[in-house]
């Protein structure tokens, strides 16, 4: 026995038309083109996720590296005293408001161990009572996105103790600092754009004088010729009248 709406719904049923040709249409082939052609789209759906997510990630880059700037200036004296300081962090804060909503969120690393998939070393420092490796400062701020690394930290760690030498270690030896040994003849050092003196040269000995020939005897003075040596200055007249 039926029901009574059921039985009226079918009444009211009329049979669809069938297109002419469809008996000799191939089910099956006509099925693998319907699914080639929807791998093809939801590649071509996925090539445009990836590079929508690859635009939106550089993006995001661009962002961060505003943030740094805003910090930068945010330490400029001059903006400062000038009132600038409260406006440019105002505008830092807004602008890392909306890096979280867009799943943007700032590491905080300090205290942990250098992770290299986060940290890039840049620096160490030894701290008493600091494990090796622990990141003590951060010099360049990291991000994530979501589930991904957006940009890694640039971190100072911790150096480990025995990479600074005691005094009291046996291996180190203690140098004094060795003083110039100071040399009686100092050199003046040449002063530029003026010329070398020039040596003097060496003296040459003198010549050996030969013996000189043996002089000829000389010839005896007529005395005549004497007196008038002795006195050139006497006229002849008078030495005449004394003989």
């Amino acid at each position: 026995m039926t029901d009574a709406p059921t039985a009226s719904v079918l009444d009211s049923h009329r049979p669809l038309e069938v297109p002419p040709g469809v008996e000799s249409v191939d089910l099956e082939a006509k099925f693998t083109q319907l699914l080639f052609r929807a791998t093809l789209l939801g590649n071509k759906l996925t090539e445009q996720k990836q590079q929508a997510r690859a635009a939106q990630r550089e993006l995001l880059g661009v962002l961060v590296e505003v943030d740094d700037a805003l910090a930068a200036l945010g330490l400029d004296r001059e903006l400062v005293a000038h009132g600038r300081g409260a406006g440019l962090e105002a505008t830092r804060r807004r602008l890392l408001g909306r890096l979280a909503k867009a799943g943007v969120k700032p590491m905080r690393l300090e205290g942990l161990a250098a992770d290299p998939a986060l940290t890039e070393i840049v620096g160490t420092e030894v701290r008493p009572g600091v494990a090796p490796e622990t990141v003590v400062q951060t010099v360049v701020t990291g991000f994530f996105w979501e589930q991904e690394v957006l940009r890694r930290a640039q971190v100072v760690v911790a150096a480990p103790e025995s990479a600074l030498p005691s005094a009291e270690d046996p291996r180190v030896e203690l140098l004094e600092p060795q003083q110039p040994e100071q040399t009686e003849n100092l050199e003046e050092p040449e002063r530029p754009g003026e010329p070398e003196a020039a040596e003097p040269e060496p003296e040459s000995e003198p010549a050996p004088v030969e013996p000189a020939a043996a002089e000829a005897p000389a010839r005896p003075v007529p005395p005549r010729v004497r007196r008038q040596a002795k006195a050139p200055g006497r006229p002849a007249k008078r030495a005449k009248r004394k003989k």
